[in-house]
């Protein structure tokens, strides 16, 4: 395990070192095709560990993260993580061709702004579509079948705020039906899209996301799994089958 750390940033490489990942960003940097270079980047952390919420403050040591009452700090972890911060990465390195553009990227990725405090984190899945490194295809792809609804997220009601400190945010969520998803659908999906599940809850957009990945005839979806505990690649139709739809975000090339 190789660590960084000062007290504003906690950097868990897992089996990497940073001259390997430098090598790995540079070689993914001379792959043209985003989606191709998606599929490379993200097909070397099959297999590493899941981790819960790991940026809860709750899941690590408090030193590690921040929350409404505790500032914020930067946290890379390659030897654990959630659904979240497993596209975050990927994400961040399909913009980088080395370890210190990573880093960059990822707060740009992670943070409006790139400012590194609780506040300015993207909290939900669809806060991705206003930073302009993804479009939102969802209604492209579903065209009619696509279903649109107004969310409050943050708010569940008389409950309140679910994530203290973070404001309400008013937004359409478009989705797709799983009962709507067929091979019509299937077949306009490309490998690193980035799909989020859809949650029928009024307070949040998706409930996991993942990364679809298209092989020959197969589609499955890559994802930091709770239930298998690792990084995992899963049949795509048979899984979005237990699921109430998706939405469907693609990477601007």
């Amino acid at each position: 395990m190789h660590t960084l750390k000062n007290e504003n940033t906690q950097i868990l490489l897992g089996k990497w070192t940073v001259d390997e990942l430098d090598r790995i960003l540079q070689e993914s940097s001379k792959i043209n095709d985003a989606g191709e270079r998606i599929d490379f980047l993200s097909k070397m952390f099959l297999g590493v560990d899941y981790k819960a919420s790991t940026l809860s403050s709750q899941a690590l040591s408090r030193e590690w993260v921040g929350d409404a009452n505790t500032p914020e700090i930067f946290v890379v972890n390659l030897e654990g993580m959630d659904c979240m911060t497993f596209i975050e990465y990927i994400e961040a390195m399909r913009l980088s061709d080395s370890f210190s553009e990573f880093i960059k990227n990822l707060k740009i990725v992670r943070y409006k702004q790139g400012k590194v405090t609780f506040e300015n984190r993207n909290h939900f899945f669809t806060d991705w579509i206003d930073l302009g490194f993804v479009k939102d295809l969802t209604g492209k792809i579903g065209g009619e079948k696509a279903k649109v609804i107004q969310k409050r997220l943050n708010m569940k009601g008389d409950a309140g705020y679910i994530i203290h400190g973070v404001p309400v945010k008013e937004r359409e969520i478009r989705y797709i039906p799983a009962e709507d998803v067929d091979n019509s659908i299937f077949n306009k999906l490309k490998t690193g899209d980035y799909a989020g599940m859809y949650s029928q809850e009024a307070w949040l957009d998706v409930s996991h996301v993942g990364i679809v990945i298209k092989t020959g005839k197969q589609i499955y979806l890559r994802h930091a799994s709770s239930i298998t505990g690792k990084v995992v690649d899963e049949d795509f139709k048979e899984y979005i089958t237990k699921k109430d739809g998706f939405v469907l975000l693609r990477h601007h090339q």
